[in-house]
């Protein structure tokens, strides 16, 4: 698979090629390539091209637990790194994750071991950490909205929601929460709370205990918790 960005190849983890193929095929997809390779041929776009699949990459599709929702990359310089809400290691935390972070040590009622905003500790433990949008141009916050991503990251959930049984789904805001109507919620685990936004994060996200909610959900299935800490 061509990366949309240049010439180099993407990587994505093959168990979602499979799933996602007819996708690829489709031509709002073609077009949506065609978008992202003029606009990294002519600006700054975030993140990498190696990380626009990042999430897929990190978590094949027999893998996946729990699914968290975002809406677009950060747009700022080194920050996205392919996963929802996470930074690169050494870059400042965005406020939205220090509230995660704030949660998480509430939730359990424990310090935060790692405080890198890398997150893929989380992805190598079945968590996917996905954005609508994968792409988005530097210093432009929903710049590459509208232009087919939205589509694709809705096939994603959908086939999870669809072929796989017992999942968490964590939707955070009402962008989320729209994003996620079409979860069967007679096969999986919904989580919806206020994004953690300091926006919003005090009118429901914070106290929403999603992390042990998740972890009490996955044990109950026999499965293994997610060490967030």
């Amino acid at each position: 698979m061509r990366c949309m960005g240049d010439t180099k190849e993407v990587k994505i983890d093959p168990s979602w090629l499979a799933h996602l193929h007819g996708e690829f095929k489709q031509p709002y997809f073609q077009e949506l390539t065609s978008f992202v390779r003029e606009r990294y041929q002519n600006a700054i776009v975030y993140p990498s091209p190696k990380n626009i699949f990042r999430a897929f990459d990190l978590c094949p599709f027999d893998d996946v637990e729990v699914v968290i929702l975002g809406q677009d990359p950060y747009h700022g310089p080194k920050q996205a790194n392919g996963l929802c809400f996470a930074v690169g290691d050494g870059i400042n935390l965005p406020p939205s994750l220090q509230n995660i972070f704030k949660e998480i040590e509430s939730d359990l009622s424990r310090p935060m071991i790692h405080r890198t905003g890398d997150l893929e500790r989380w992805a190598k433990q079945g968590v996917l950490l996905l954005n609508a949008t994968l792409t988005v141009d530097a210093h432009h916050a929903g710049s590459h909205q509208g232009k087919g991503w939205e589509q694709f990251t809705d096939a994603a959930i959908k086939v999870l929601s669809d072929e796989r049984e017992n999942l968490v789904f964590m939707l955070w805001g009402n962008y989320a929460k729209a994003k996620g109507e079409h979860i069967d919620r007679t096969k999986h685990l919904v989580l919806e709370s206020a994004h953690p936004s300091p926006f919003s994060a005090h009118y429901g996200f914070f106290g929403n205990k999603h992390f042990s909610r998740v972890n009490a959900y996955l044990e109950s299935h026999h499965k293994k918790p997610i060490d967030w800490l």
